[in-house]
Order: C-alpha cells, then structure tokens, then sequence
C-alpha cells in the first residue's frame, strides 16, 4: 500500500527559491534523486514549487520515521484486503501517529452548534421529474446539429399546440431509450444529467415544455418538466454522525499539524524551511 510522503504543516520561515545544495534531518540526508522521484505526488504550477514541496514531505517522513525508531516501534504493516500492503516506513509513521496524535471527539454540543450553523448543507436535493426527446446530432457536423435544431423547433411548436402528442412523440422519435416510455427520464436530481440539461430545468415551470431546444453533447432535446420537487432540511439526528466524524478528522489534522511543528522545534533541519501546506498524512 503505497501513498505520498507527508509533507510539512508547521509555519516557520519563508519558503526557499531554490534547490538547496544539502537537505538533511538531524544529520540524515535526502538524496536530490529521492526528491526529484517524490515530485510527481506534489504536482503545482512551477517546477520549484513541486520541488520545495517534495522536499518539505520527505523531511517530514524523515523526521517522523526518526521519531518512530527512537521510541522503538516495530512495523507492523497492514494490508486493504485487495492485495496493496504497507510497506515498513508506512507502517512506522502510521503507528507512531496512532500511538502520539491524540484528538477528542466531537460532543453534542459541538455538533449542534456545527449544524445550525451551516443548515444549507444538510439539505435533501431538489429532484425535477422530467420528460425528453432527443434528436442526435454529432457537435462536430455544423449540418447536422443545424438539421436537428430545425427539427427540434418545429416539434416544440407542435407540442406546445397539442401537448398530448409529447409521448407518442418521443416514441416515435426520439433517439434515447426513454423514448419507449412516452420520454421519461423520472426523477433526476444534481449531477445525474449534463449541466447544459439541469440549466434549461431551472428555467422551467411545472408542466411546461422549453421554448428552445436545449443543446448537449447528445444533440438537441426537447425538453418538459412535469413536476419538481424541492429539497428538504435533514434532522440533526439524521446527519449527526456524519458531522462528527468531520469535525473530529479536522481535530485530527490540527493535532498532526501541531505534533510534526513540536518535533521540527526539537530537530536540526537543513535545505528546508516547513511551511503551512497541508500534508497528504492529514488527508
């Protein structure tokens, strides 16, 4: 089971512009070819930036693997039952978290406080139940997609006149499978359709078909909200486990983010200076 190194999360100086000459943890150094291969996990907008923070994970993995000898813990890897297994040095700074990083649960009140806070995010989706007709047209052939939006208008035009015709419509015609049953796609809620589709819902009303035919990767869709049904707020008892277990992995990487700046205080570190970047250990 392999991960990245845990970079730093302690603030002292200043970031260093450039590639130092000797990186080293209380005497040990870091190769430059273990940084350069540590690089590709830190990806960022220049190269020096990529470095420093590669360089910053692995003085951290260095400072914690010393921490975990010194007190005398012996790996004990584990394995996620898929065949990926720790290695030793995972292993190490694992155990030596578990064994020193201590942070409380979050209470009830906690909890409360959390939820009444940020009620917006404990809220059920909204859901639109949702007609179509889809006429497919590749977005790269200008001819087609123009034939399909013609196409398309002249059956708006046509349902907005009989609106019973939509389902024997989009049997006829229409190019997705829903079109075997009168065009229904059910009930979709965020993310289940392309943004272009959930926009044009927005802008619709219960039972009307959209003025324009709505444009996708698809090709073009005639489109009829037939209900829509809004979101609802969730109960604290319902979503309160589940901000407990947030509030507590943030205690938890505060109290990793204050342990590795307590354990640089005490060490000798050289060629980097340990900035406020998060590190993949608190992800």
């Amino acid at each position: 089971m392999t991960t990245s190194s845990p970079a730093s999360s302690c603030a002292v100086k200043p970031a260093i512009s450039a590639k130092p000459k000797t990186v080293s943890v209380n005497g040990v150094a870091i190769s430059r070819s273990a940084i350069a291969q540590e690089v590709q996990n830190h990806p960022a907008s220049k190269p020096i930036e990529a470095w420093q923070a590669a360089a910053r994970a692995l003085v951290v993995r260095e400072l914690l693997l010393q921490e975990a000898r010194r007190i005398g813990l012996s790996p004990e890897p584990r394995d996620d039952g898929e065949g990926r297994r720790e290695t030793d040095e995972e292993a190490l700074v694992r155990q030596l978290v578990e064994r020193e990083v201590k942070a409380p649960r979050a209470g009830d009140d906690e909890c409360r406080r959390y939820f009444e806070q940020n009620r917006a995010r404990f809220r059920t989706p909204a859901l639109h139940e949702v007609r179509h007709i889809l006429i497919a047209a590749d977005p790269a052939d200008r001819d087609a997609r123009d034939q399909a939006r013609v196409h398309a208008e002249i059956l708006i035009d046509q349902i907005r006149r009989n609106p019973a015709s939509f389902g024997q419509l989009a049997g006829q015609i229409s190019a997705c499978p829903s079109g075997k049953t009168g065009g229904s796609l059910g009930q979709i809620g965020p993310g289940q359709t392309v943004p272009e589709f959930e926009q044009a819902l927005e802008r619709l009303n219960e039972g009307e078909v959209a003025a324009r035919p709505v444009e996708t990767r698809y090709g073009l869709h005639i489109v009829w909200l037939d209900r829509r049904i809004a979101g609802r707020d969730l109960p604290l008892e319902m979503v309160r486990e589940r901000i407990a277990e947030w509030l507590g992995e943030k205690a938890r990487r505060m109290a990793i983010r204050h342990y590795i700046a307590s354990l640089a205080g005490r060490a000798e570190i050289v060629g980097v200076d340990l900035g406020v970047e998060a590190t993949p250990l608190m992800q």
